[in-house]
């Protein structure tokens, strides 16, 4: 695969994870229950009646994947690191023994030559704090700084790549105005809050982090986003993709840029932001980076009657599609690369996540996964394409290392490098780790 020569000397290999998806122990060591332990109780709530109760087992097996990253030859590892495992009142005292958890892992990585990429928030808020209003409260995103302080100042020695969020979008959209991800909320106007809130999270939490971290620490965000592409030239349709494109990207993009939140969408609202003071300015703290998960492109036609943006999903025909139902278009993850280049000015992009589900089976042998292989190559192509276009792209984080707990899939669908069998933990290297692999020794080869 020549487009990996497309790639400078210092771009970083990774592959990515998150602390509910894999690491179980929910109830071990002082970890307090989080918003999903709840939401995966809910009957109906996921597929299967899966929880992540147990998940791959990493919090007892991760020196086992600390050496699966090392045989994959991986220069780094995004992580999420647990709030309930670390401040298990959400805003009280600080449990040891969960940092503890998070301090062995990091020298762990270190040891091995991999570069720990920590994510202080995936989705796991302490079910204490939903308890007390949850997002939709800016108290959460006081608490939220609170607990990145604490962090940074345990980990902030040694762990120099910080992102704030993952994926604020899912959090409020989704489990805030379509109830299908944890806390299962359907109310619009708490989900604008609990959005803006996120916000002011990142942005407090990126001031407490470059205050506690002993070593200068990279800071940055991640936004999963989707180019939203009209299903025809009716002007019906072009106007749906633009509100389709406010309501994934330009939410998430335009205040952490400096731009406040698009006035189409605050009318289409109708909720009143809840700023105060000096807000707007602190969520626009400079990032150090910035963060792109991409799995899908979004058609759409106006759908006047629907919810919220209005704006229907179209399938495309004679495309091939993933497990998910997702389609399989690299060149969306292209478009989204040079967009943050020119219309946002990104200076530094990491794709965080990119990965696709499909229905493996492990023989005893290994796990021959020819659509997976494809799917990997034909997006770092998309990569390489964009470099090559000026996009300033340093690193992309394979998602996942393990198949694991999929949100409200439960654990049907497997994302992973390397398949787990559930029911031993036995973890196998997929044929697509082991190509990731070559590709990886192939680009660090040549660059030295």
């Amino acid at each position: 695969m020549n487009e990996i020569a497309a790639f400078g000397p210092d771009f970083v290999w990774g592959v990515a994870t998150s602390a509910y998806q894999i690491e179980g122990a929910v109830a071990e060591d002082g970890r307090s229950p989080s918003i999903w332990d709840t939401f995966s109780q809910v009957p109906g709530a996921i597929d299967g009646g899966d929880t992540g109760d147990i998940a791959c087992d990493h919090y007892h097996r991760w020196p086992e994947d600390v050496a699966l990253m090392r045989e994959l030859g991986v220069t780094a590892y995004r992580f999420s690191i647990a709030w309930p495992r670390v401040v298990p009142t959400g805003d009280g005292a600080v449990n040891p023994a969960g940092l503890a958890f998070y301090d062995r892992l990091v020298d762990a990585l270190l040891e091995a030559g991999i570069r720990p990429f920590a994510t202080l928030y995936h989705w796991d808020l302490p079910q204490v704090l939903q308890d007390k209003g949850g997002w939709p409260e800016r108290r959460t995103a006081e608490a939220f700084a609170d607990y990145a302080a604490v962090v940074a100042g345990a980990l902030g020695d040694r762990v120099t790549d910080w992102a704030t969020l993952n994926e604020p979008l899912c959090s409020a959209w989704i489990g805030h105005l379509e109830g299908k991800m944890a806390p299962g909320l359907t109310d619009l106007t708490a989900a604008v809050r609990a959005s803006y809130h996120l916000h002011l999270g990142h942005g407090l939490a990126a001031q407490a982090i470059r205050a506690n971290a002993a070593a200068t620490p990279s800071v940055g965000i991640v936004n999963n986003l989707s180019p939203c592409e009209a299903a025809s030239d009716r002007p019906e349709d072009v106007a749906a993709a633009v509100r389709a494109d406010g309501h994934t990207n330009r939410w998430w993009l335009d205040p952490i840029h400096g731009r406040g939140y698009p006035e189409d969408m605050v009318r289409l609202y109708g909720v009143d932001l809840p700023v105060r003071g000096n807000d707007l300015a602190t969520i626009a703290a400079p990032l150090d980076w910035l963060g792109l998960n991409y799995y899908f492109r979004m058609v759409v036609a106006d759908d006047p009657a629907g919810p919220l943006p209005h704006a229907r999903p179209v399938e495309v025909a004679d495309t091939r599609r993933t497990a998910m139902g997702w389609e399989v278009h690299p060149a969306g993850l292209e478009d989204l690369l040079l967009r943050l280049t020119r219309e946002y000015g990104a200076r530094r992009i990491l794709v965080t996540e990119n990965g696709s589900a499909y229905h493996d089976t492990a023989d005893g042998t290994g796990v021959e996964d020819l659509d997976r292989t494809n799917y990997l190559e034909e997006h770092l192509a998309a990569c390489a394409s964009a470099v090559r276009r000026g996009a300033p792209l340093a690193g992309y984080f394979a998602w996942s290392l393990l198949d694991n707990f999929e949100w409200a899939y439960g654990y049907d669908k497997r994302f992973g490098l390397v398949h787990v069998d559930y029911g031993s933990q036995r973890r196998t290297v997929k044929s697509s780790g082991r190509r990731y692999a070559e590709l990886i020794r192939a680009h660090l080869e040549a660059a030295a």
